[in-house]
């Protein structure tokens, strides 16, 4: 019974069957034309010692040799394109599963890169891999029923090897399996950890922890190399048995063959077939290894399948319910950052989030948004639980800004409606509101001017990333540090003008500024992942321990 791995595997080599039939028929011509070569080659230098007319044999032979090459040539360009292809529909297919997954996606950002290259690559080779072990089989088989009929006491002496090749193949088969997974689930979380070293350099190399950074990056190291030694113990100790069998064949089947000559069974022409037929039927030993690329390609698609096979998140059956952007988490903890944390939202309430750093700010505004789904507890939107919500409906209630915005698009009017089907008008809306527009119309193409041409600096780029938050209208905006860049007098425009646009928006700013917190209807201050107090600024401010979390940051 096939596994959910092989069951991707065999609809893999499903997608193009023309392709896929063109590369097996190139294989059975050159595999037939491989076959015929050493009968081609002894009838040729027979005629030659016999001093016959050689004529038709050598053109026999040169028409064999020129059709197993031409084969070659274009089995491999089809399976280049074929491989490509599979490839390509691999990416796409696990694309679509991570976009579906979104944040609820318990794959790492660097694990998921690692699947999308060369797990998709190794798993989308398949059909070659496969074409080729076939093809080594019939050569194979073929090739000891050629040098039967030459003569059988020579396939009866080759026979004598079949047994210890098996036993190597298996042997090398099963101590590999293990192995090459093993290396490839390593391989994708030291490039998870890597990932997130790289998004974070700055900090680190500011904060002088680059030397802890490696040690933790690299980790899964020891990990890695034994099971890369593993892999190379088992291909050395088959490369050298298979070393020792091989010659070892080779010269039994030539005495027996030279008894024959000798006896006057058999001609040179003869030996010469004799020792391209046995060449022919160890190619399955000497490709050993193909075994290890195939459970390679079979581990690759265990991986994919681990991605695919992952359940999407439930879909509400009822429609969105009308509200005002109430926002209530019940009991909700983040292993790591969050803690029991309860707290209402009222609709239309201006909230801001304060703490020292590492207390669990933006765990706190990623789990609001949808962003981050709780380890524990429940987030609920107007009486709705987030989990319920489609992506699509998730994006039409709640807008996000983030502190360093990754714009996307081709020009800015993309990067600013992107996500959304906003119209012109509404994009330099949402711009004028987030005090941007006048940038970009200076611009020499105004909103249509690309993005690589387009010279930002960090607080343009927050206000172009606040007015893609805007754009839609969204019941709840949450601005992750998204105001930092900004000077006070700017930050305080935008809030103005946030207030007059969209009127009765619920709104949570994590903020790092007393005056942004003085200006929120309310400040949840974060103590070590706990809510330590919620009340106004102004009560707060009485207490040293709070004016402290903006003594720490500057302010």
């Amino acid at each position: 019974m096939r596994g959910p791995a092989d069951r991707l595997l065999v609809k893999v080599a499903g997608l193009d069957r023309v392709r896929v039939a063109a590369v097996v028929v190139t294989a059975l011509l050159a595999t037939t034309a491989g076959l015929l070569l050493p009968g081609a080659l002894a009838a040729a230098v027979d005629a030659v010692v016999a001093g016959r007319p050689s004529a038709r044999e050598v053109s026999w032979l040169l028409l064999v040799g020129g059709a197993e090459i031409a084969a070659d040539v274009v089995g491999g360009i089809l399976t280049t394109r074929l491989t490509a292809t599979a490839s390509a529909w691999l990416r796409r297919t696990l694309s679509d599963k991570l976009f579906a997954l979104g944040t609820r996606s318990r794959f790492a950002e660097g694990d998921a890169i690692s699947r999308l290259t060369g797990d998709c690559t190794g798993a989308g080779g398949i059909v070659p891999i496969v074409v080729q072990c076939g093809s080594m089989l019939i050569i194979s088989s073929g090739a000891i029923v050629l040098l039967a009929l030459l003569d059988w006491r020579l396939a009866l002496v080759f026979m004598g090897s079949i047994p210890f090749a098996l036993l190597l193949a298996r042997s090398h088969l099963r101590r590999t399996a293990d192995d090459v997974l093993t290396y490839q689930q390593v391989s994708g979380e030291i490039a998870a950890r890597m990932v997130d070293a790289v998004a974070g350099l700055r900090t680190i190399a500011a904060s002088g922890t680059a030397d802890r950074e490696a040690e933790r990056v690299l980790r899964p190291l020891p990990k890695l190399t034994l099971a890369g030694q593993g892999l190379w113990r088992t291909q050395a100790r088959m490369v050298w048995r298979a070393g020792l069998l091989t010659p070892a064949v080779e010269l039994s089947v030539l005495a027996a063959a030279g008894f024959g000559v000798l006896d006057g069974r058999l001609s040179v022409g003869d030996v010469m077939a004799t020792l391209g037929y046995v060449a022919l039927a160890l190619g399955l030993v000497t490709q050993i290894p193909l075994l290890t690329t195939l459970s390679r390609a079979r581990g690759c698609a265990e991986r994919l399948v681990e991605v695919l096979d992952e359940p999407l998140p439930v879909p509400g059956k009822l429609p969105l319910l009308p509200g005002d952007g109430t926002v209530e988490l019940r009991h909700v903890g983040v292993k790591g950052a969050l803690a029991d944390v309860d707290l209402r939202i009222d609709g239309g309430t201006y909230l801001a989030v304060v703490g020292r750093s590492g207390s669990g700010k933006s765990a706190l505004a990623g789990v609001v948004g949808g962003l981050l789904t709780p380890d524990e507890g429940q987030v609920v939107l107007d009486g709705r639980p987030l989990e319920h919500l489609r992506p699509e409906e998730l994006r039409a209630v709640v807008g996000y800004a983030f502190e360093r915005p990754v714009l996307l698009g081709t020009t800015v009017a993309d990067a600013v409606g992107y996500g959304s089907w906003a119209g012109e008008s509404a994009i330099r809306g949402a711009c004028r509101t987030a005090q941007v527009d006048e940038v970009v119309v200076r611009l020499p193409q105004g909103y249509r001017t690309p993005l690589t041409e387009t010279p930002l600096s960090g607080g343009e780029a927050q206000r172009l990333g606040l007015a893609r938050a805007i754009v839609h209208k969204p019941r709840v905006l949450i601005f992750d540090d998204a105001t930092a860049s900004l000077d006070t007098v700017t930050e305080a425009a935008v809030e103005r003008a946030l207030a007059e646009a969209l009127p009765g928006r619920t709104r949570v700013v994590v903020t790092h500024r007393a005056g942004t917190a003085a200006r929120a209807d309310l400040v949840v201050w974060l103590d070590d992942g706990r809510i330590r107090a919620i009340a106004p600024h102004a009560a707060l401010w009485r207490k040293p321990g709070y004016r402290g979390v903006f003594t720490e940051d500057g302010e």
